[in-house]
């Protein structure tokens, strides 16, 4: 297994600089691919629109055409998200807006799931919309090798999380629940160094056929069912540099832990939860009072099964 996934490595582990945007440029124009951008967002008024505009400014200008389509998809913010980006030059999209007729859930996999029925490129690269200091980088070193190699459908971003000074101290959920569960559960997914990142792509032929987790596991399952939908082989990852972003406390990464190890479970014995809940605790002036929150147990089907959904891509 070790020998495998070494040889994983050396075969689809890349650096951005590896493929200029000359050549992506050429890849696309002669596949005729199309590129949809898709940034989650829910109250980033202090970042989605710097993202926004580098990612036009580099990659939606008339000389570098690679990115087709920039879609901001809020998912209920009440601060100035919405506005921030559209004048920054994205579509912007509510949530309740997509498939008004199903009620929308909480979580982030809500919005990605729906994100496929706001957009209609061949090629879906996610973003998360709250990272400072951000290079367009995030988007072309991952859609690189997808516009280069016909073999492969789906590819993570790999970076440096520093925490405050600490340089690679971020990502404490993927090194305490994520990276143990793959290594122990699917020892061939064991080569990525960030799992459970928000920025990746994939194309749109392999993720209308998987289920989204509506929450925090979104980023896990799609990992996994990807690993089983397609092969490893399929699967790359692409060093785009560091990541900066805001950072949870800790009892929020105690939610996201669970609700990991939750979309974990169910695809290790489908069905089976022991208690879709989770207890924490927090000092008051009477001591310590406990607060319980329920861990997401909802997952979206794959979108091709949405009528709305093949209508749309049949006409």
């Amino acid at each position: 297994m070790l020998d495998e996934v070494e040889r994983w490595l050396s075969r689809r582990s890349w650096s951005a600089a590896d493929r200029p945007l000359d050549q992506l440029l050429a890849a696309k124009r002669g596949a005729g691919t199309t590129v949809s951008v898709v940034l989650p967002a829910l109250n980033e008024e202090a970042t989605v629109g710097t993202i926004v505009t580098t990612i036009r400014a580099e990659l939606m200008s008339e000389a570098v055409p690679l990115v087709d389509e920039l879609v901001v998809l809020d998912s209920g913010s009440t601060d100035r998200t919405a506005e921030v980006a559209a004048a920054a030059g994205a579509r912007v999209v509510h949530r309740d807006a997509v498939l008004p007729g199903l009620p929308a859930l909480p979580g982030k996999g809500e919005v990605l799931w729906r994100s496929l029925l706001a957009t209609d490129g061949d090629i879906v690269c996610f973003v998360d919309a709250d990272l400072r200091d951000f290079s367009a980088d995030f988007v072309s070193g991952i859609v690189g090798p997808l516009l280069t190699d016909p073999e492969v459908q789906f590819v993570k971003a790999m970076y440096d999380r520093p925490l405050g000074e600490a340089v690679g101290q971020g990502g404490r959920v993927t090194e305490l629940v994520a990276r143990p569960l793959l290594n122990l559960h699917w020892p061939l997914l064991a080569g990525f160094v960030q799992p459970l990142g928000g920025e990746y792509a994939a194309r749109r032929a392999l993720l209308e056929r998987l289920p989204f987790p509506v929450g925090y596991g979104v980023e896990l399952g799609l990992l996994v069912d990807s690993l089983h939908t397609v092969g490893l082989d399929a699967l790359a990852q692409v060093d785009v540099g560091v990541r900066k972003h805001r950072h949870q406390d800790g009892r929020a990464l105690g939610r996201m832990a669970a609700a990991i190890y939750r979309t974990a479970q169910l695809r290790l014995a489908r069905g089976h939860l022991v208690r879709p809940s989770l207890t924490q605790f927090e000092r008051t002036e009477e001591g310590f009072v406990p607060r319980t929150y329920a861990v997401d147990t909802e997952e979206r089907p794959p979108m091709v099964e949405i009528p709305e959904y093949r209508r749309r891509h049949a006409a």
